[in-house]
């Protein structure tokens, strides 16, 4: 017997159907039958030629979101910027600080002199008539504010000058604030206050009727209360007390109403201060600075109306604008020049009178960049 029977036939031989093993003819031809394909034999490290490798399956580009959202951001930058430089370009500027022996000595702090004029230019009949400006020619002040805003935090003031103010006008003897105005525009006005007060006057903006009004539009109008009902054919309203939101022409009418008041122009000075306080609260709003149909509205309207010294720009009225912002806060002081008592001018007409004494501390206090005494503020 063979050695292979004791154990398990021979690898590659398959029993026949009688029961032996056929070793030789048919197991021969069995295995010369074809393999099936393995892997290709391995190549040395050149490999072979490319156009032989298989393809390879397309690889996705990485998205590169950093450099986009880089550049996007560039691109919002420079168009900021060219728009700032437009609407700065817009503005309209006048020599409003540079008078004849004007002091060079400044005082600390920053100090602006904000004029809302009864300008009717560029108002065609229409807008003369919804907004009740009347065809009065000529140029005056219907209100004027002290904005003074501290070097290193603090008190910012908004002081109003009434324009019935009987004050020292240079060359003109004493007059009424608002005379200054008309007899020597801008340079002589800012030149009465500042020797008047002994404050130095960083910076000027003039504002006319139908720029008031186009602001208060462009931030949706204003939010304010009353605690009488104001009814004035001369400003052209008629508003129920109670709070309620002005829209451009009613704010318009609001700030330059004074017959209707029982306090006159001293009541007007401080119906201006209130609304004025309202329009700086929602323009540096978040519902404004955020949302681009209201800022650029915002910015448009201000370098069209706005007229401002030679030397100031759209940033300095948006630095105005934010500091102005903190009047509404616990720093902020809003009031006027402290009153005296009401008398008449050598045409017979009623002025306002200064307290001298509590006059020349608030202004003392401001141009030494302090905050104004409280027992000023509190009569």
């Amino acid at each position: 017997m063979s050695d292979w029977s004791a154990g398990p036939p021979p690898k590659g031989r398959r029993p026949q159907s009688g029961g032996a093993y056929d070793y030789y003819g048919s197991g021969r031809e069995r295995s010369a039958a074809p393999r099936p394909p393995g892997p290709p034999p391995r190549r040395g490290p050149a490999g072979p030629p490319r156009d032989e490798l298989p393809p390879r399956p397309p690889q996705r580009k990485k998205k590169r979101w950093g450099r986009r959202v880089g550049v996007t951001l560039l691109v919002l930058v420079l168009l900021l910027a060219g728009l700032v430089f437009y609407f700065d370009s817009t503005l309209q500027r006048v020599e409003a600080l540079d008078y004849p022996g004007r002091a060079s000595q400044d005082t600390p702090g920053t100090n602006w002199l904000l004029v809302g004029s009864d300008s009717r230019e560029g108002l065609d009949d229409a807008q003369r008539e919804q907004l009740g400006t009347g065809e009065a020619a000529g140029q005056r002040t219907d209100s004027m504010m002290l904005i003074h805003v501290p070097d290193s935090g603090g008190q910012v003031s908004m002081i109003s000058l009434p324009r019935d103010s009987y004050v020292p006008i240079p060359g003109h003897g004493r007059d009424k604030l608002n005379a200054a105005f008309s007899y020597g525009g801008a340079p002589l006005l800012t030149q009465t206050i500042e020797e008047v007060s002994g404050v130095h006057i960083d910076h000027y903006a003039e504002i006319g009727f139908g720029g008031f009004a186009d602001l208060v539009d462009a931030v949706g109008g204003v939010d304010v209360c009353l605690d009488q009902p104001i009814d004035d054919p001369k400003a052209h309203i008629n508003l129920p007390a109670g709070c309620q939101e002005l829209d451009g022409p009613n704010a318009l009418g609001f700030v330059r109403s004074r017959y209707a008041l029982a306090d006159g122009d001293l009541g007007r000075a401080a119906n201006q201060r209130k609304v004025m306080g309202a329009l700086v609260d929602k323009a540096t709003g978040p519902a404004t600075l955020f949302n681009p149909f209201r800022l650029v509205p915002l910015a448009s309207g201000a370098s069209k109306t706005f007229t401002v010294n030679t030397g100031d720009h759209l940033w300095h009225l948006a630095s105005l604008g934010l500091a102005m912002g903190d009047l509404s806060g616990p720093n902020g002081v809003t009031t006027s020049v402290p009153f005296g008592r009401f008398g008449q001018d050598s045409n017979g007409q009623s002025v306002i009178i200064w307290d001298k004494e509590r006059a020349a501390a608030m202004f003392d206090a401001l141009a030494k960049d302090q905050p104004i005494p409280p027992d000023i503020l509190d009569k």
